[in-house]
């Protein structure tokens, strides 16, 4: 944290909810530190909101419930929040702006870095190459994520999303180079954030974890600066420590809406559906501080999850996450309520830089080839399951009937996986030649005719 100011300012003409009015102030912008003084003695910190002609408005991270408005003293630390950073941050779990949850000391680090970041020099970012592994066969196979990418999920209220950001974080390798995880959650309920710490319980206690928590019922400003602690933790344990680090963060809508929220109180003009005008450069100010740096061998690769309202993609923040980001995950309700997990949409689904990460010398030989087939015959079975429901299953030809098996064994034994099933990637292509067997050579017209000898695809008579 920073250093006690030296200037205190007592002026404080109103105490409403979270917030505090103060007068007479010098010197002061948005977004600067407060760290504020009760008569008790007691310490609490803010953000300032808004500034006009002498007046500060902050919002207090703890709230204002017992302060007085004689006992409160405000100093200015004239700069945007900095944290400790380091090492000290794997293994812990923490609020939505760094303050212990799991009963250990404060996170210590031997420098301190502002959480507003700084960007990466163009002329020394280098593209995203090699891929994370989640152990998650939809992902690895058809929309792989690529070290210093920003692969976004898309999800509707229902779905099980939250599960499977804790599956990827709790299962993903960098191929057995050092490897860590910073799981940012923004506006859960208790009880999903519960879960979360349940799930990656092991990945914490094996210090290869940094878990940031802020609830539904914190305060709104901590909600957006707690993307900003994880990213500038993962910066430095990626450029500084040479790890290669996830950074998942759920729910980004949570994080767009408390935005708006933090707009409207400093009476800025609104814009779509009464977000804030520079949304977007909000959210690119979060999702490009990914990525890899020429000569360094540590990477930042950052997978936000968020949830379309009303299932509609076109909303602000799944359009302009779309602008920014290099592809998507779509989760589907139709494939959730086939019992399938996780009810991931294949054909909407995309990764742009899937070819910088998969392929010969990184993940397997056959993998563009076996990936382009499957989404081929699956852009097909659906064509034909509404032809079936035109015409009746009985009017198909053999071949249609097989593109229909293809897609449910698509769906049953490739998709399909437990939460707690992290896949090998031998394993998921086992299974995805398995899901191919059921089509015949002729509806295969995208893979070799070596690479289907070598895994047993029969020859027609």
């Amino acid at each position: 944290m920073t250093g006690w100011p030296r200037v205190e300012y007592s002026a404080v003409r109103e105490l409403r909810g979270p917030l505090v009015v103060l007068d007479s102030v010098q010197g002061v912008g948005w977004d600067e530190y407060v760290v504020l003084r009760t008569g008790t003695g007691g310490q609490r910190h803010g953000v300032v909101l808004d500034v006009d002609r002498g007046t500060a408005v902050v919002q207090v991270l703890e709230g204002t419930s017992g302060m007085a408005l004689e006992d409160v003293r405000a100093a200015f630390t004239g700069a945007p929040l900095r944290i400790p950073v380091g090492d000290g941050w794997l293994g812990r779990t923490c609020n939505g702006r760094g303050e212990p949850l799991d009963g250990g000391p404060p996170v210590f680090g031997a420098t301190t870095s502002a959480v507003t970041g700084d960007p990466i020099n163009p002329l020394r970012r280098e593209p995203p190459a090699d891929p994370v592994l989640t152990g998650v066969s939809a992902v690895d196979a058809l929309t792989t994520l690529v070290r210093g990418q920003k692969l976004p999920v898309f999800s509707v209220a229902g779905l099980p999303h939250l599960e499977l950001a804790a599956q990827i974080a709790a299962q993903s390798t960098a191929g057995g180079e050092p490897f860590c995880v910073v799981f940012a959650a923004m506006g859960l309920t208790h009880a999903d954030t519960d879960f979360v710490r349940d799930a990656l319980e092991e990945r914490a206690a094996s210090g290869e974890l940094v878990l940031l928590l802020n609830a539904a019922d914190d305060p709104v400003i901590e909600r957006i600066l707690t993307p900003r602690i994880a990213l500038t933790v993962a910066e430095h344990l990626a450029f500084s420590g040479g790890r290669h680090v996830l950074v998942v963060m759920t729910d980004m809508t949570s994080y767009a809406e408390a935005l708006r929220e933090v707009s409207a109180a400093r009476g800025e003009i609104p814009a779509r559906r009464a977000y804030p005008g520079y949304l977007y450069s909000d959210l690119a100010s979060l999702y490009e501080r990914c990525g890899r740096i020429e000569g360094l061998p540590g990477s930042v690769t950052v997978l936000p999850l968020l949830t379309m309202p009303a299932g509609d993609i076109t909303h602000p923040v799944p359009d302009l996450t779309g602008y920014i980001t290099e592809g998507q995950v779509v989760l589907s309700h139709e494939t959730h309520s086939r019992g399938v997990y996780p009810p991931v949409d294949a054909l909407s689904s995309l990764s742009r830089l899937m070819r910088r990460g998969a392929g010969p010398g990184r993940t397997r030989e056959d993998h563009l080839d076996v990936a382009a087939q499957l989404l081929a015959a699956l852009a097909r079975a659906r064509q034909v399951r509404e032809l079936a429901d035109l015409v009746g299953h009985a009017a198909l030809s053999p071949a249609d009937r097989r593109h229909l098996a293809f897609d449910e064994a698509f769906l049953r034994r490739f998709v399909h996986q437990r939460q707690d099933e992290a896949r090998t990637l031998d394993a998921t292509f086992d299974r995805a030649w398995e899901v191919l067997r059921t089509l015949s050579r002729s509806q295969l017209a995208m893979l070799p005719e070596a690479l289907m000898d070598t895994h047993g695809v029969p020859r027609e008579e």
